[in-house]
């Protein structure tokens, strides 16, 4: 089996005598989606906040890639290929489709400050974005205004954007949050095509993208990973159904 793209290895955090992420142990590897649930509470901010490098953990190390990225910033681990994508939207809404999606471009090449006018000119930045535009079906929108689109259309751009950053592997906080039945089958569709070129770490609370979509699915309550398993699995497992799924199983 080759390594993981994703290693989490006995991290911990504590906020006072609240214990938020307690020994986690957790992988991503190549080609698959991973999926973490877990009730209201249960530490999964705190725990992506960590992967992603906008918390620092008490104890434990942070791989990806192969490298301790432990120590690294949220911009480094980006850098290296950790995209991002969060449960509150943060697209520029004045900003067309294509602009916000260069953005992202512009980050990936470490010149985020450049005037958009110029910017507009470069062949290489604009084909990126456009590529990523093309890859969630947004192609036909890039001169809209991002305040124009279904907010299932923003989580679409979201995911474009981070695309432009060549992702090694994508971190997705609640993405179907807030979508209805057809936002959400639509982002299902890209996140399955997704996975092949970039594996994808899923926390979700709606359990049917999850099931559909999950390879694994690891359960965290009380910041312990209670469960890692197939759908199946976890869907049998008399520990999760208690603490968690109940009937939804």
């Amino acid at each position: 089996m080759t390594d993981p793209v994703l290693d989490i290895r006995g991290v911990s955090k504590s906020f006072g005598g609240l214990k938020a992420s307690d020994q986690i142990d957790l992988d991503l590897r190549s080609g698959e989606i991973h999926a973490l649930i877990g009730p209201n509470g249960a530490g999964k901010s705190t725990l992506i906040a960590q992967i992603a490098g906008a918390l620092a953990p008490d104890s434990g190390e942070v791989r990806f890639g192969g490298r301790d990225v432990t120590a690294l910033t949220t911009a480094a681990r980006a850098r290296l290929g950790l995209a991002r994508t969060f449960q509150i939207s943060c697209l520029a809404m004045d900003c067309t489709v294509l602009q916000n999606a260069m953005l992202g471009a512009l980050g990936h090449r470490g010149d985020v400050f450049r005037f958009f006018r110029p910017v507009m000119r470069d062949k290489d930045l604009v084909a990126r974005a456009e590529t990523a535009l093309e890859q969630v079906g947004l192609q036909d929108f890039r001169r809209f205004r991002t305040a124009e689109l279904s907010h299932g259309q923003r989580r679409q751009l979201e995911v474009a954007v981070a695309l432009t950053l060549a992702p090694k592997a994508f971190v997705m906080d609640e993405p179907m949050a807030g979508l209805g039945a057809e936002g959400s089958r639509q982002l299902m569709t890209v996140l399955d095509r997704l996975r092949q070129q970039a594996p994808i770490l899923l926390v979700e609370h709606d359990m049917d993208a999850v099931f559909a979509l999950a390879d694994r699915i690891s359960v965290l309550v009380y910041g312990r990973i209670i469960a890692t398993g197939s759908v199946a699995e976890i869907r049998n497992d008399p520990a999760v159904r208690s603490a968690y799924l109940g009937d939804e199983a």
